[in-house]
């Protein structure tokens, strides 16, 4: 599997991408993580312009997208319930979704995310099970809970 930086031709499949994962995780039992419209357009053109943004490709088909950064997230500073596992520079990864067409391909971004830096943090919903699991068999672990910038909770995790 290719990971890559986003292009702005990419844009269309990329918003194509969140809207299955929206179903998804509405199906799953998570309807309110990213309601109806998250991640907006305008935030993902963001992601895009500033480089951030990735797409994980196989056979030349994007399969998945996730917003990657090495640095530091400010939603991050405060951390209930518990404690990071160190406080060494660290990369993030947010946004993260597939098409769901290919087995493990969540796994294989948060690697790439993880070779990255080697101190990987992120963040998901009480309600997103299927993420939690996902990042728990991949070696990460429950630190707390974080606030997102419109102060709504997150289970926090990191892989170190």
């Amino acid at each position: 599997m290719l990971i890559r930086k986003t292009r702005t031709e990419d844009f269309a499949e990329v918003m194509e991408i969140y809207a299955i994962a929206r179903k998804f995780m509405a199906g799953a039992g998570n309807p309110t993580q990213w309601g109806s419209v998250y991640p907006p357009e305008e935030l993902i053109r963001e992601d895009i312009e500033q480089g951030i943004s990735y797409v994980a490709e196989e056979d030349g088909e994007i399969e998945a997208v996730f917003m990657y950064f090495f640095g530091d997230d400010p939603t991050y500073h405060i951390i209930e319930d518990g404690n990071w596992k160190n406080n060494e520079p660290y990369g993030v990864i947010h946004r993260i979704a597939s098409k769901g067409k290919i087995k493990g391909t969540g796994a294989k971004c948060l690697l790439w995310g993880y070779e990255q830096c080697g101190n990987l943090k992120i963040d998901t919903h009480e309600d997103n099970v299927v993420m939690q699991h996902v990042l728990e068999k991949n070696g990460f672990e429950r630190c707390g809970k974080i606030y997102t910038h419109d102060g709504t909770p997150r289970i926090a995790y990191q892989k170190c």
